[in-house]
This record gives C-alpha cells, sequence and structure tokens, in this order.
C-alpha cells in the first residue's frame, strides 16, 4: 500500500498491485499508450558551472481529482490535454543530473517500488552514461516517495553507494520522528515507515541545510513549503538563473494560468499556494528559467507574468 496525504483530513491509497492492473488494462484498451513504461531523455544542456541532464524514473499514473480538486472537472481536463488518462493523469518523474569538475550529483533519487511506471532511475542514469557508483552527493527536495523510494536497494543498502547525501532540516526532521506513523492516519503508515527506512538507511552518510544556505557552490536553495513540511526549490547561478521547482509548480499548464487553485497532494494549501505564487513571481520578474520534476519531459521553460497569472513557455 503506498498513501498519500490528501486535502488535509482526507486520504488516497495506491495500492501497487491495484496499480499494475489498473494500468494493464488501461494499455490494453487503448487508452494508455504502449509505451507507457518507456524513458525519456537524457536532456543536457549547461548552466553555470553545471552540466545538466534532465534524466527519467519513468512516469506516474495519478487521479485527475487532485489537480485544482475545487475547479470544474473540466476546466481541468481542458487544461491538461493529452495527459487525461480517463479518470487519471500521467505525470514524468525527472530527477536531475548535475556535473561539475569531479562532481557527479543526483538531484533527487525516483520512486523506487511506489509504482510499477517508476523505478527506472538506473536504465536512465546508463543512457546518461553514468554508473550509480560514480554519483558523488545526492541532493533531495524533498521526501515523497517518488522522489526518496530510489535510495536503497533490495538489500537495504545505498543504491549510491560512494555518495554523500543532502536533505532540508526540517524535512528531515519530519519525516524521522520515532512518533510520526502513530500521529498519522492507518492508510498513511505504509508511506511513512517506506520513507523512514529509506532515510534510515542513509541517516550516516546525510547532511542537513537549511533554506537560505548554498548547498553546493552556485546551487541556492528556496523555501518552497507547502507541498511538504520542509519542500525546498533551488536556483542555480548562470545567466538569469535557473529555479529547479521540484513539486513547489506540479503542473506548467495548470498552476501558472491558475496558481491559486489547490493541488491534492500538498500539506498545507495556504503555504504551498503563496510559495508557487513567490516562485512565479520571482521568475517571470527576473526572466529566470524554470524546470519541473512532473512537467512534460524534458519540463524546462518559462513564466511571463499576464492578466495577474502566467503563460508557461517552453524552452526545450
Amino acid at each position: 500500500m503506498f498513501p498519500i496525504a490528501m486535502n488535509g483530513s482526507k486520504h488516497l491509497v495506491l495500492d501497487r498491485r491495484k496499480f499494475l492492473g489498473v494500468a494493464a488494462g488501461l494499455i490494453a484498451a487503448g487508452v494508455l499508450p504502449k509505451n507507457v513504461l518507456a524513458l525519456a531523455g537524457p536532456y543536457t544542456f549547461k548552466q553555470g558551472d553545471y552540466d545538466i541532464s534532465v534524466v527519467s524514473d519513468g512516469t506516474l499514473l495519478l487521479p485527475l481529482s487532485l489537480v485544482g480538486p475545487d475547479a470544474k472537472p473540466e476546466d481541468v481536463k481542458a487544461l491538461l490535454g493529452a495527459m487525461v488518462q480517463g479518470d487519471n493523469i500521467q505525470v514524468e518523474a525527472s530527477p536531475l543530473l548535475l556535473r561539475t569538475g569531479s562532481d557527479i550529483i543526483l538531484m533527487d533519487t525516483g520512486g523506487g517500488n511506489f509504482q510499477p511506471t517508476a523505478g527506472k532511475i538506473a536504465d536512465s542514469l546508463k543512457a546518461a552514461g553514468v554508473d550509480a557508483n560514480a554519483i558523488t552527493k545526492v541532493i533531495f527536495t524533498h521526501a515523497h516517495p517518488d522522489h526518496c523510494w530510489g535510495t536503497l536497494g533490495a538489500d537495504g543498502k545505498p543504491l549510491f553507494a560512494s555518495a554523500s547525501f543532502y536533505m532540508a532540516e526540517t524535512e528531515w526532521n519530519f519525516w524521522t520522528a520515532a512518533d510520526l506513523a502513530s500521529k498519522m492516519p492507518k492508510d498513511m503508515e505504509g508511506m511513512v515507515k517506506g520513507t523512514q527506512g529509506q532515510l534510515a538507511g542513509i541517516k550516516d552518510k546525510v547532511t542537513m541545510f537549511k533554506p537560505g544556505a548554498e548547498v553546493l557552490p552556485g546551487i541556492n536553495v528556496l523555501d518552497t513549503a507547502g507541498h511538504t513540511l520542509g519542500h525546498v526549490s533551488f536556483e542555480l547561478a548562470g545567466g538569469d538563473g535557473l529555479i529547479i521547482t521540484a513539486d513547489a509548480i506540479i503542473n506548467p499548464m495548470v498552476y501558472f494560468p491558475h496558481p491559486d487553485w489547490k493541488f491534492g497532494f500538498d500539506a498545507d494549501h495556504d503555504t504551498a499556494i503563496a510559495n508557487r505564487k513567490k516562485l512565479l513571481d520571482m521568475a517571470s520578474g527576473g526572466k529566470k528559467k524554470l524546470l519541473g520534476y512532473h512537467w512534460p519531459y524534458p519540463g524546462l521553460g518559462i513564466a511571463e507574468a499576464k492578466d495577474g497569472a502566467y503563460v508557461y513557455v517552453p524552452t526545450a
């Protein structure tokens, strides 16, 4: 079972076996394409001192009802277009590979066994010409399953055995609290224990950071709490700057024109909305590029302010 918090007091339970059956049925019925498991990329570009490759952990299939739950479903569907697959949406899961000097850095490790269409990071790294043992550092944006359950192998040991790990202090403290599972609804116990197991496996190799810090040279930490308690985004130096949004802006087609709409997986809607608007203001005002984890691949674009909202302009 893979439970995820939704809308505060409500919860959604994602069962892996049920998901696999549904996905197979949708493929057979022609609702999902046969290449639903296919990997995208890698897509590589230069930003400051870093060579960046957008790699793929596969895709996720999520309930359409999570997107703008207070909006009219037909309006949401019109914005999402081809991403809509029946009552679900298919989204990318795109960790980042950053190279500079002798460092090979992975940002988020993907979802492991979270969903059968995810957990493809090893194949994607091979396509980028990188062995898991060559990764020197791993930086997390937050500890939701699709961003961190690819940290350990089946033997409980880190897949990136040579790497040191970095996570926001608030995020780490929330997920590793010994009494967290007892404070959460019963159907979230699987997610909590799964995440805690992943983090326990790297506890002796992790370095904490706070928003406002420079986690590595040229990589500044932005406070984008709301999706989770300690969710962070990053701004990379170079040119006008690049903002790695992670899940602060889950989808550009919906949340650029409607930044005040809710997203069902956000833990604190008001904080998430405020930080989403702040990020979009920052990007549009400074002409900074944006990169999103779940955006249509490779997820690189800019935000243009228009009529009190924003327009997404892909740049790749």
